[in-house]
């Protein structure tokens, strides 16, 4: 989502998950599957379904899409955090791959661990349909705010 459609359509903390996964269509989280279910401060989730057009060469899940998510997630959460204030972008994404998968809906879900004034750090579990984490991540985000 781009500065401008972001002051266009307010707070995000205003949003509903089936409206950001609206503005998101085109986007490559669209392309990826990836759709927002829950939406607040404190946390952000999604899933998506693993499809083999998401697959690396040995017919699993790419591990980039596990950074693409880690990073969506919580850069979302950040910006609902930081509203008004300004905007966040990412100044670091580091992803874990714990367990291999070729199927199934997968589900992220982004908490925070430190927000500052000027940065924070959420960290991203990634689980599959029994529950296990098949990665996880953190994600630095670098807040910043409007200028006078």
């Amino acid at each position: 989502m781009t500065q401008q459609e972001t002051q266009a359509i307010g707070s995000l903390a205003e949003l509903t998950p089936e409206q950001v996964n609206k503005l998101s269509e085109g986007t490559f989280t669209d392309l990826i599957g990836l759709r927002y279910t829950e939406l607040s401060a404190d946390r952000v989730r999604g899933e998506w379904v693993v499809k083999p057009h998401l697959y690396q060469p040995a017919g699993i899940q790419n591990g980039g899409v596990y950074c693409t998510v880690i990073e969506t997630l919580a850069s979302m959460a950040g910006g609902i955090w930081f509203g008004d204030q300004g905007m966040v972008v990412g100044v670091n994404n580091n992803t874990d791959f714990l367990r291999a998968v070729r199927e199934g809906t997968l589900t992220g879900e982004a908490t925070p661990v430190h927000r500052g004034r000027l940065q924070q750090l959420w960290q991203v579990v990634i689980t599959d349909e029994q529950g296990r984490t098949v990665a996880h991540g953190q994600v630095r985000l670098q807040n910043l705010p409007h200028r006078p």
